[in-house]
């Protein structure tokens, strides 16, 4: 690869990283502040429903 497309490519990772952290912001707390934020407690407990969810029995 030449400098100018490492250099292309450099840009392109820190766009990307920058959507990545952006996509990754809660939104939850933006409607009312008092409502706790989730833990890493929620969010197991919210996967493990949603797995249980996709189940049949």
């Amino acid at each position: 690869m030449s400098k100018s497309d490492d250099q292309k490519m450099a840009a392109l990772v820190k766009k990307n990283a920058a959507k990545a952290a952006k996509a990754k912001a809660k939104t939850r707390g933006q409607y009312d502040d008092t409502i706790s934020q989730e833990t890493d407690d929620d969010t197991e407990l919210r996967n493990f429903f949603s797995e249980m969810k996709k189940r049949e029995f």
